[in-house]
């Protein structure tokens, strides 16, 4: 069987998701799949405001595809989270759009262990509102982009992009067309994941894995243009589809921080690194890429650490550590693993409970889920709180105190 585009999402950080992504289902062979599908839900966020949400077909005609050759121009997927206006009335958004859905059950599912069939993918819904008015009494909004890690949809972000959002934020996810597994455009067509490799030597991955950051880095910084438009009361051609009402004003480039998780937290870092508008990077559990690693950052930088990292035994981490000059924080989720900062840290027990998966605790962990979900939220919020809201928290100095399963590194 060719490998999965799983199996990269784990290279940064854990070795086991490699062995769980080749893995087959157990226990549920053809013909045995659960009728009618598993349905799964997403916690809630917990912040004051309602969410909106919208996607925006996004095309960078200024240069070619950097991972498809011979394509003379970059086209993205990008989905905002608000505040919203209090009782709008517009459709619930779902976690993906019905064509992804169909082609992560039939490949990404199958992937983790999940027969195709098994799960109602298409009726995960998130807690947002799709176009709906954003909240004026919200104010000018901080802004944070997010992005999973390689391979990664960015739908694997939404309980965490949902919760800074419902804290007054706006959060900009972003997907990497041809390296996520899967990404819908409108109209219903999907753009899959170029193919890997066959042989994926520890050189191989990483030539890849500095490409897809390369690509990343350019989109990112293409994005943030985008946001300077809009708030500057442009509509940029790169921009297609109607944009919710409020949502140009709303955008305050000028407190913009970057947060991602795995190869996306490599990003986060070097793209404050470079880019002078950044004021804050959170990377979940990420190895770090590129000039950063070395150089570190003269920003506040979080760093959210799994299993048994530690500033020490992550080379990358530690030189980027030493030569690091602004506030920094490193926190470590004790009994957790790379999976654990994805939504299938609350999606696979679910599902486990009707289906015999192989080794969920090699993804998520042995870490009680709900637990876990909380504390990343409580920690990226607090960080984000204070260093682009301005709002002083002694939390991530002492998270110990409310959260026992937090512990600092130094």
């Amino acid at each position: 069987m060719p490998p999965t585009r799983r199996v990269l999402l784990g290279t940064l950080g854990a070795a086991a998701l490699t062995t769980l992504a080749a893995a087959p289902a157990r226990g549920h062979g053809p013909g045995s799949v659960p009728r009618p599908p598993i349905p799964l839900r997403l916690p809630a966020p917990t912040g004051p405001w309602p969410i909106g949400t919208v996607a925006l077909h996004l095309v960078d005609r200024s240069r070619p595809d950097p991972l498809l050759p011979g394509k003379p121009y970059r086209e993205l997927m990008a989905t905002l989270w608000y505040p919203a206006q209090p009782g709008a009335g517009e459709p619930v958004a779902r976690w993906l759009p019905p064509a992804a859905a169909a082609d992560w059950d039939t490949y990404s599912a199958p992937a983790l262990g999940v027969p195709t069939g098994a799960v109602d993918w298409r009726g995960i819904r998130t807690h947002a509102r799709t176009g709906a008015p954003v909240a004026r009494r919200a104010g000018r909004l901080p802004v944070i982009l997010f992005s999973s890690g390689d391979g990664g949809s960015r739908a694997l972000g939404t309980a965490l992009v949902e919760e800074l959002a419902s804290r007054g934020h706006l959060v900009v996810a972003l997907d990497s067309t041809y390296e996520t597994e899967q990404v819908e455009f409108p109209g219903g067509r999907v753009e899959r994941a170029l193919p890997l490799p066959d042989d994926l030597t520890p050189d191989v991955i990483a030539a890849l894995l500095a490409r897809h950051s390369e690509a990343r880095l350019a989109d990112a910084r293409f994005v943030l243009g985008t946001l300077d438009a809009l708030a500057r009361g442009d509509r940029p051609g790169a921009v297609t589809g109607p944009l919710p009402d409020g949502l140009a004003e709303a955008a305050d480039p000028g407190r913009t921080g970057v947060l991602g998780q795995s190869l996306g937290g490599s990003v986060a870092a070097q793209l404050a690194h470079d880019e002078p508008g950044v004021r804050a990077a959170a990377d979940l559990d990420g190895a770090l890429l590129g000039p950063v690693a070395t150089s570190g950052l003269a920003k506040p930088f979080l760093l959210m650490a799994s299993g048994a990292k530690t500033l020490q035994n992550e080379p990358s981490w530690a030189t980027c550590w030493a030569a690091s000059t602004g506030p920094r924080h490193a926190l470590r989720l004790r009994d957790a693993a790379h999976g654990s900062y994805t939504d299938l840290q609350v999606l696979l027990p679910r599902i486990a409970r009707h289906l015999r998966l192989p080794d969920v605790a090699a993804l998520i962990g042995t870490i009680d889920p709900c637990r876990s979900l909380a504390a990343q939220r409580t920690a990226v919020a607090a960080f984000f709180a204070r260093y682009l809201a301005g709002r002083p928290t002694s939390f991530l100095d002492r998270p110990g105190d409310d959260w026992p399963e937090l512990d600092v590194l130094r």
